[in-house]
């Protein structure tokens, strides 16, 4: 069993990325600029824009974080969207997720400029990725396949089983898996809440993705020998035994299942530091594009 180290990986990106960026810098040329527009004061996306923040500094990127009132009105969150958009400066940015309950979400979305969209998620972008065009792919998704990539995972012809069908990982991902290449070429199941006797499908798969948000969902008993696993699902499980009084916990039941498994990525470490690595890819991918 090999697990897949996505702590690891994502420095080693983030170190190519930022050698990019010095020669870009010694070329008089301008170096990526992010934004990461934030509503409200939620603890959670709070940390995780400060991580966006540092890790532009880390690697050169230019980084602004727009903060915005909870009480913001939808029309003023769209006109600030309006101003990013038109903003020269700038080469792509974020609205951090979720958002207060009175503003559409979907609305706003669709209002980021497909260019500047370095989170992947607008329909010209989705759309893009499913023709195989060039374009922003969604970030975790993105991991994952940088993952497969640079740990020599054979994807050619396996059965892939996706838990989950969330625009932001389950469906991207079983697009991702079933294009041509490697990884790619695989032959991909989506399963979801309303799927019945899953281990059914997940017994016969030579690869699982699980974005489901259940801790410890998948067992031992659910996978066969030799499986890679992959999983995203991150969730805070109270344990007043631990400093925080909670603990980190993935889709998968880790000390059972990685006794069967080929690959697995641990929680956390694994898919979490990939995304924000694939966000700075994006972004530099964004200044590029700009550039032509």
């Amino acid at each position: 069993m090999q697990v897949l180290d996505g702590k690891k990986t994502s420095e080693d990106i983030k170190k190519e990325i930022a050698i990019e960026v010095q020669q870009m810098k010694e070329n008089g040329e301008k170096v990526p600029h992010l934004a990461a527009v934030i509503v409200g004061n939620d603890g959670a996306s709070l940390t995780y824009v400060g991580s966006k923040v540092r890790s532009c500094q880390q690697i050169g990127f230019d980084s602004t974080l727009v903060s915005l009132p909870e009480t913001i009105t939808e029309d003023e969150l769209l006109a600030k969207i309006k101003e990013l958009n038109e903003d020269d400066n700038l080469d792509g940015f974020i609205v951090q997720l979720p958002l207060p309950k009175h503003i559409n979400e979907e609305k706003i979305l669709l209002a980021i400029d497909p260019d500047k969209d370095v989170d992947g998620f607008h329909p010209t972008n989705f759309g893009k990725m499913a023709l195989d065009m060039e374009t922003f792919i969604p970030a975790t998704p993105f991991g994952i396949m940088q993952l497969l990539k640079r740990y020599n995972v054979d994807t050619v012809g396996k059965h892939t089983v996706v838990i989950g069908r969330s625009h932001i990982v389950g469906r991207p991902m079983s697009i991702l898996m079933s294009r041509k290449g490697n990884p790619g070429d695989s032959t991909v199941t989506l399963t979801h809440s309303r799927t019945k006797n899953i281990e059914e499908f997940t017994k016969n798969a030579d690869i699982i993705i699980t974005a489901l948000g259940v801790p410890n969902y998948l067992k031992a008993d659910m996978v066969k020998d030799g499986v890679v696993v992959i999983d995203v699902g991150i969730t805070r499980v109270a344990d007043a035994s631990h400093p925080k009084g909670y603990v980190i916990t993935g889709d998968v039941d880790f000390d059972g299942v990685s006794k069967k498994s080929s690959f697995i990525t641990p929680v956390p470490g694994g898919v979490g530091p990939m995304t924000i690595a694939m966000l700075l890819q994006n972004t530099l991918l964004a200044r590029k594009m700009r550039m032509k």
